[in-house]
């Protein structure tokens, strides 16, 4: 998508594991514990469901630059492909996925809970750089 150059999809999840049997005391086999902090698993999620907002607007700016005819039929249908935004969706995650502190990740939480449309989201979110008031 030429304008944003990033899309995000929502990441889907699996299902829980099956316990372990009766009295093993330990955890199945093959699950994995999640050592992230809780910050860094509100960051991810923030990633993920502001993403999900940005491949709506991406999409958004692609029809709008297509009605204008500043792009063609066919770069719209090449340009907002699943695949496409798959592969924009997962390189604008691991970029979100860096280390942020808490106000940065309270930045993207208020910004996808309060922007719902487009421009007031993107204006949002150039306050994830802001310095913090002393």
């Amino acid at each position: 998508m030429r304008n944003l150059g990033f899309v995000l999809v929502i990441a889907a999840c699996g299902g829980k594991p099956a316990p372990a049997g009766p009295g093993s005391g330990a955890e199945p086999i093959g699950v994995a514990k999640d050592t992230r902090s809780e910050l860094e698993k509100r960051r991810d999620l923030s990633c993920e469901q502001v993403g999900a907002k940005i491949t709506e607007c991406a999409v958004a700016d692609a029809k709008t630059e297509l009605e204008a005819g500043r792009i063609s039929k066919q770069e719209f249908d090449l340009d907002t492909t699943p695949d496409i935004r798959r592969k924009n969706t997962e390189k604008f995650v691991k970029a979100c996925k860096v280390p942020m502190s808490s106000r940065q990740v309270r930045v993207l939480e208020v910004c996808f809970k309060e922007e719902q449309e487009c421009g007031p989201l993107g204006d949002c979110l150039t306050h994830l750089n802001d310095k913090p008031a002393k």
